[in-house]
C-alpha cells in the first residue's frame, strides 16, 4: 500500500490549490481517505476525511467552508481543493488511508483524529505574500 500526496506549492493569501492523493498497490475507493497537515513546530492536525461506504465527508472547523475533499475513482485519486487560503494553512500536507474515518463530533465541532493505518509522503503548501 503506497500513497503519494502532490500538488503543493507557493500561493498568495486568498488563493487556491488542489492537492492529489494517488495510490499504488490498492484501490482507493475501498478505503476512507484522510488529509492531515503539520506546520513547523506544531502537532499534526486532521483536516478532512471521506468515507469509503457512503462518501460522507468531514472537515475540521479550521477549514470548513474553504476546503473540499472528493474522489475520482477512475484515476484512483482523492483530491483536496483548498480555497481562500490563509498563511495559517502553511504546512506539509499528508494523505492517509484506513477502513473508516476517525471522526469525533461534539456538538457542532468536528475533529479528524489521527490513527489511520497507511500514510503517504507529504507535499508542502506555503501561503505567503
Amino acid at each position: 500500500v503506497q500513497l503519494q500526496a502532490s500538488g503543493g506549492g507557493l500561493v498568495h493569501p486568498g488563493g487556491s490549490l488542489r492537492l492529489s492523493c494517488a495510490a499504488s498497490g490498492f484501490t482507493l475507493e475501498h478505503y476512507a481517505i484522510g488529509w492531515y497537515r503539520q506546520a513547523p513546530g506544531k502537532e499534526r492536525e486532521g483536516v478532512s476525511c471521506i468515507s469509503s461506504t457512503d462518501g460522507s465527508t468531514y472537515y475540521s472547523d479550521s477549514v470548513k467552508g474553504r476546503f473540499t475533499i472528493s474522489r475520482y475513482n477512475a484515476k484512483n485519486t482523492v483530491y483536496l481543493q483548498m480555497n481562500s487560503l490563509k498563511p495559517d494553512d502553511t504546512a506539509v500536507y499528508y494523505c492517509a488511508a484506513d477502513t473508516r474515518c476517525p471522526i469525533l463530533t461534539i456538538g457542532t465541532q468536528t475533529w479528524v483524529l489521527s490513527g489511520m493505518n497507511y500514510w503517504g509522503k507529504g507535499t508542502l503548501v506555503t501561503v505567503s505574500s
